[in-house]
């Protein structure tokens, strides 16, 4: 059967591990706002050369054109930031759905998606800080993008340590996380307050470090928690 004559199988292309039950539970923005126009993508490339790779760079060039325009500054330009924002992190799940639903799942491409990722979030979360200091020309919004910027990437840093020490090598189980921070961040932008961005994230990422500190040392009591060096 040629690649033109499969169907695209929707429960397929879903991940089966769910870090956040509270999430997806209770707020279920990557099963019924992300996943479904994010399916629709997979479709309509399904038949194609299209690789998951493509979608992933397509991905992180919606993110970075977000991340400029948001840096203009002007309220129009918010909303037109979020929506970039919004569609980018589709894309961002579309990859990983076509490459399950084809069994082109690599290595490589897991590790695409996180590099281009974390210069994707470094760019947008850029733009918003100064395209907030250009339409407030106040340099305390400076500094509150600058720790956000920080803390967003120390609490990154402590997720793949605490992988690393934990021996796991499950890649993508933050995504309904991800996908709620960034339906508030497009939530934010349509009412064209980029400070509640910063300030969400900032929050989100002071708790996510707090959470991942108390479950490494948590974890560092229990001698089966992780390999022996």
């Amino acid at each position: 059967m040629s690649i033109s004559e499969e169907q695209f199988d929707y429960q397929k292309s879903l991940k089966s591990v769910k870090s956040y039950p509270f999430l997806h539970k209770y707020f279920p923005v990557d099963r019924y706002l992300v996943r479904p126009p994010a399916s629709l993508i997979v479709r309509a490339v399904f038949g194609t050369s299209v690789t998951p790779n493509h979608l992933t760079v397509t991905s992180f060039f919606l993110a970075l054109v977000a991340g400029l325009v948001y840096m203009v500054g002007k309220p129009a330009f918010f909303v037109l930031g979020g929506c970039l924002a919004m569609l980018s992190t589709i894309f961002d799940n579309a990859d990983g759905m076509l490459a399950r639903a084809k069994n082109m799942t690599s290595r490589y491409g897991a590790f695409l998606d996180l590099f281009l990722d974390r210069i994707a979030d470094f760019a947008f979360l850029a733009g918003v800080t100064f395209g907030l200091y250009r339409s407030t020309a106040d340099p305390r919004m400076l500094i509150l993008g600058l720790l956000t910027i920080g803390l967003y990437f120390l609490q990154v840093s402590l997720y793949y340590l605490n992988n690393i020490y934990t021996g796991a090598h499950i890649n993508g189980e933050g995504a309904e996380a991800k996908n709620l921070a960034v339906f508030s961040i497009f939530v934010f932008s349509l009412l064209r307050w980029p400070l509640g961005i910063l300030i969400g994230v900032f929050l989100m990422a002071s708790l996510g470090t707090v959470i991942k500190l108390f479950r490494f040392l948590r974890k560092g009591r229990d001698p089966a928690a992780a390999p022996a060096r």
